[in-house]
């Protein structure tokens, strides 16, 4: 997909935060999130060896408590200059389960681009409450036996 002026703005925005706040071994990535209505919010992660918070994720907490429902595009920016970084594996299932249209920017600087966010993390895994209703098998009360090829059936089946 091809980077739009906006997608641009929204990776020189992450790079600002990674420039101005990832500073030490605690924060070392920057994430930018943009609403449809343009407004964009910004989080570092918080590295902790019990795994704190990715950038991403405190981006979208920002954009949550004010008051932003859905969210179009996201970027992570590493520090020290190392460009837009795809998100993890976690952030890819989080970002598919709250914004499943997001489209996140990847790629290396002369070849970023915007893509879905289902396109990072097929053959997902799916919440059993996110999954879609199958139509219920009426119960008879008796198991199904299954049939076996070459087998033939007893005279109590």
């Amino acid at each position: 997909m091809i980077m739009r002026d906006i997608d641009r703005a929204l990776v020189q925005a992450a790079t600002a935060v990674a420039k101005l706040r990832c500073r030490s071994d605690n924060h070392t990535l920057a994430a930018a999130v943009r609403t449809p209505d343009g407004r964009v919010f910004s989080g570092v992660n918080v590295y902790h060896f019990t795994g704190g918070p990715c950038a991403e994720v405190v981006a979208i907490g920002a954009a949550a408590t004010a008051g932003a429902g859905e969210l179009e595009a996201i970027v992570a920016v590493g520090d020290r200059g190392r460009g837009v970084i795809p998100p993890c594996g976690r952030c890819r299932q989080v970002l598919l389960d709250y914004f499943p249209s997001i489209k996140v920017i990847v790629g290396p600087p002369d070849g970023l681009r915007a893509v879905p966010v289902a396109d990072l993390l097929p053959e997902t895994y799916v919440w059993s409450d996110h999954q879609v209703e199958v139509p219920a098998v009426p119960r008879t009360g008796v198991w199904p036996m299954p049939v076996v090829p070459g087998s033939r059936q007893s005279a109590e089946d």
